[in-house]
């Protein structure tokens, strides 16, 4: 068995879904596609993207001395319809990824053995390997590489497709010197479906295989810091923490893998949140209730920010007394965010 075949399947056996190889410098047009991308605005506040546009844009710059990169997939497919809790407005909407642990301590550590198994076997072939393992927080454009990698294919809704795994999947990677055999890259397969486009609440999708993050609500609801804009609030609708919407509808899925970490199934909590409860807790009470989730991240406020804006479009007048005293909180764009709903479910009762 030959070195790829042996560190596939250690990945397989590790957990991962998954494992393609690629050159860093195997996407000559990278550059330009996310400089266009953020030249246009289209990053929103992301500062860190334009930044680190040198290394996000260039995976051999990351990391010269690199000779391949190993792109693995980590399926984390939902057992129920995440779609379900969106047609119940006394109810918060969160993202299938966030319903239970931070899958990036979860796709980190499986990296790290794999990598440092690889280190071992390499030594154990007679030869010298090097590794830096990446998950989404580096400067490191994982979908392209992946397709790269053979993975699959970037859909029309930008996420990664794949016609074994669908699209619920996370990516990791693994920058090597090690120099292995490559895959071939992954082919387009959309066809004329637009159902990931014609979904999307708040038209986010300029054209196919095309994002505006300002408008995505995955993008407001956990990267944008300030208060959304008012235009874009009523179409949030009741979703709290990201959105599944352009994933769920996918017709690929039909062929999605079942999940195999058991710290990626939905906590009952998190499957469809009472609205009511999420604004009653305190700084404690958000710690204590996603200790060990990624919602942890963004903080109780603009937590709180997002359960106000759904508030506000149930037009449930129950939620007042809530909102008129979260209204009055320190935090300006969460006080902002409550007393935009006290509005508008006083207008919905005219």
């Amino acid at each position: 068995m030959g070195i790829y075949d042996t560190i596939k399947e250690r990945a397989l056996a590790e957990g991962f879904s998954a494992m393609g190889v690629m050159r860093p410098d195997a996407l000559p047009e990278l550059p330009d596609r996310l400089a266009t991308f953020v030249d246009a605005g289209r990053h929103g506040d992301m500062g860190w993207m334009a930044e680190r546009m040198n290394w996000r844009g260039n995976p051999a710059a990351l990391w010269p001395e690199a000779k391949s990169v190993i792109m693995l997939a980590e399926v984390y497919t939902p057992d129920h319809d995440p779609m379900e809790v969106v047609g119940q407005p006394d109810r918060g909407a969160i993202s299938v990824y966030a319903q239970n642990r931070d899958y990036h301590d979860v796709v980190k550590k499986r990296l790290k053995r794999l990598g440092r198994w690889l280190i071992e076997e390499a030594a154990r072939q007679g030869d010298t390997a090097e590794i830096k393992v990446f998950v989404d927080t580096a400067p490191v454009m994982e979908k392209p590489l992946a397709q790269a990698a053979g993975l699959g294919w970037q859909g029309k809704h930008t996420n990664l497709l794949s016609r074994d795994l669908g699209n619920w999947f996370f990516l990791g990677a693994i920058f090597t010197t090690l120099d292995l055999p490559v895959d071939e890259p992954g082919r387009e397969n959309c066809g004329s479906c637009t159902a990931c486009l014609d979904v999307c609440p708040t038209d986010a999708f300029p054209a196919p295989f095309q994002l505006d993050a300002r408008r995505c609500i995955s993008y407001l609801t956990i990267e944008h810091k300030g208060p959304v804009d008012e235009a874009l609030r009523p179409l949030l609708g009741n979703r709290i923490y990201g959105c599944d919407d352009c994933l769920a509808v996918c017709p690929w899925n039909k062929f999605a893998a079942t999940a195999r970490e058991a710290r990626y199934e939905a906590r009952a909590d998190l499957v469809a949140p009472e609205l009511a409860q999420l604004a009653a807790l305190d700084d404690a009470g958000f710690r204590a209730q996603f200790s060990g989730s990624p919602i942890k991240r963004i903080g109780r406020a603009r937590f709180l920010r997002n359960v106000c804006y759904a508030m506000g479009n149930s037009g449930d007048p129950g939620h007042l007394p809530r909102l008129e005293a979260l209204a009055l909180d320190p935090d300006p764009v969460l006080a902002d965010a409550a007393a935009w709903a006290v509005r508008m479910i006083d207008r919905a009762r005219v």
